[in-house]
């Protein structure tokens, strides 16, 4: 049966409606380049102890030729039924949809069906289509399943959408949130005038997509014109593969950026926004910046390999590997930021998720 917004339950939409940390669930890979169950396993474990709200899997991080690879469905199912076999509170469970009308309408039904709240919509392989067509698509999704649009960096597929195509996504009924991850304020600011142009603000969250921007996103308040008067509004969480590692750390930053707002009547000190570039440093490891992203999927790999979660970097393409240097990226990031890892976290838990 179709899922609409109305059908979740408080517990989720209240959850999401906070903000909360979600991370971008990888793929666990053996030598062969065969699913591991167990590393797989071991992984939502992680995250959930981590103290992650939800977990979106599917999607880029994922590795979108799961689908090629007949490994969809078994991914989907086996998220779901670690986090709840780990953990009974409630948290937010998102899958990826992608390819055309058709394969996307079915891939939320294969959601539904597995007990996903909504569902992260990518318009990359409808990247030459009209924005009346893309909307058609959105809609057409929504009927089955609540959606998260995606503005997907053009560097890795996402095509250029405009404010207007935000403002008629931000008033599909069952349109949830949106993941804004252009890596580009211009475009970012593009999607907070489209929700606000259709009144949407408290309905649609927003959720940070811009590893580069991490910090600020969340700390810093959003403030466009909606009939000559202005209209702030902020991003509940994040939604992001810079989440997939050092989890631990990003649930205890969002806290502490909470906090300070609240306690400080949004105002923040230096060391907090200091905060940023240290982040979206470690981020242009993590994600090969250097090489255009060419490594950013393995270089997730590599943090969590060198943690002892993932036994290797292994993705399902053998093309897809670390980029040049980016292994010494990686070393050089650890040296100076090191006190932002959860490596001690997981070094005290790794077994018990291993088990």
């Amino acid at each position: 049966m179709p899922l609409q917004r109305s059908d979740l339950s408080q517990d989720v939409l209240a959850q999401f409606a906070q903000g909360t940390v979600i991370p971008a669930h990888p793929l666990a890979l053996d030598a062969q380049r065969r699913f591991d169950r167990q590393r797989q396993r071991a992984l939502t474990r992680y995250y959930v102890d981590a103290g992650a709200g939800g977990l979106a899997v599917g999607v880029h991080t994922t590795q979108f030729n799961i689908r090629e690879h007949g490994l969809y469905e078994t991914v989907l199912r086996a998220a779901i039924e670690d986090q709840q076999a780990w953990t009974s509170r409630p948290m937010i469970m998102i899958a990826g949809l992608c390819g055309n009308t058709a394969q996307a309408c079915a891939e939320a039904g294969t959601a539904v069906g597995l007990g996903y709240h909504a569902g992260l919509l990518s318009l990359a392989a409808l990247a030459s289509a009209s924005e009346d067509e893309l909307i058609a698509h959105c809609e057409a999704v929504s009927r089955e399943i609540p959606i998260i649009g995606f503005y997907l960096q053009t560097a890795v597929g996402g095509p250029v959408l405009s404010s207007a195509f935000w403002r008629r996504f931000a008033s599909i009924p069952n349109a949830l949130a949106i993941k804004v991850a252009p890596f580009n304020r211009y475009r970012t600011i593009d999607v907070v005038r489209g929700v606000v142009d259709a009144r949407a603000e408290e309905r649609v969250f927003l959720y940070t997509g811009n590893d580069d921007h991490i910090v600020l996103d969340l700390a810093l308040p959003f403030t466009t014109m909606r009939d000559g008067q202005p209209v702030t509004v902020r991003f509940r969480g994040g939604l992001l593969g810079h989440w997939s590692v050092w989890t631990a750390s990003a649930v205890k930053q969002l806290a502490r950026i909470k906090t300070a707002l609240a306690a400080n009547g949004g105002q923040l000190d230096p060391e907090l926004l200091a905060l940023d570039s240290r982040v979206t440093d470690c981020n242009s490891a993590f994600f090969d910046v250097a090489n255009n992203f060419q490594g950013c999927i393995a270089g997730c790999h590599e943090v969590l390999r060198r943690q002892g979660l993932l036994r290797g970097t292994w993705c399902l393409d053998p093309g897809e590997t670390l980029g040049p240097g980016q292994s010494e990226q990686i070393d050089r990031v650890y040296a100076l930021h090191g006190d932002l890892s959860d490596d001690a976290f997981v070094r005290d838990n790794l077994a018990r998720w291993l088990a």
